[in-house]
C-alpha cells in the first residue's frame, strides 16, 4: 500500500474550506482525473476516476466527519484506498489542509503510475487547485455539518 500525505495552507477561514471540502459533487472542478462524484447518502458517495490511464468507478464511505476539523473515508471495493482531510485554523482568517491518502495500485498502468509518483504530483496539484478554486471565490458553495463519529470496533 502506498501512502501520500500533503499540506497546503489557505487564506479564509477554516469554516469556509471545510464547507467547500464536505461539497464532493464539485471535486471535479480542482481535482485532476476525478470525471465525477455523486453524494448518494451522508456517508456515502459514487466516483469515476482515471488513475494512470485506467478509468475506474467505485463508492466509498465516509468513515468518520467533524466539522471544521477532519473527514475519513475508505473506498468499499477496489481500487482500495482510505484517506483523511484535516483542518487546522492558522487564525481568524487562515487555514492548513492536510489530506492523507493511503491506496492500492492494480495493474502494471497504476504500479507504474506510482512509481514514477505521478498520484503524489495530482494529489499535491488537487491540493493546490483547491486553494486556489477557495480563494478565487472567498466563500463556499455550500456546506454540511453534519458529525458521524468514527466507528468503534
Amino acid at each position: 500500500m502506498s501512502s501520500i500525505e500533503h499540506s497546503v495552507n489557505v487564506n479564509i477561514p477554516v469554516r469556509t474550506a471545510y464547507n467547500q471540502w464536505t461539497q464532493f459533487e464539485s471535486f471535479p472542478e480542482f481535482m485532476e482525473g476525478v470525471d465525477c462524484v455523486k453524494q448518494v447518502t451522508d456517508t456515502r458517495t459514487y466516483w469515476m476516476v482515471e488513475i494512470g490511464g485506467v478509468r475506474r468507478e467505485f463508492d466509498a464511505e465516509i468513515t468518520e466527519q467533524h466539522p471544521d476539523e477532519r473527514v475519513t473515508w475508505r473506498s468499499l471495493d477496489r481500487p482500495r484506498q482510505s484517506g483523511v482531510v484535516t483542518f487546522h485554523r492558522l487564525d481568524d482568517d487562515h487555514c492548513r489542509v492536510t489530506l492523507r491518502l493511503e491506496y492500492d495500485p492494480e495493474g502494471v498502468a497504476e504500479t507504474a503510475a506510482d512509481l514514477l509518483q505521478i498520484v503524489r504530483r495530482r494529489v499535491r496539484g488537487d491540493l493546490e487547485r483547491f486553494k486556489t478554486f477557495i480563494e478565487a471565490r472567498g466563500t463556499e458553495t455550500g456546506g454540511w455539518r453534519g458529525d458521524i463519529p468514527a466507528a468503534h470496533q
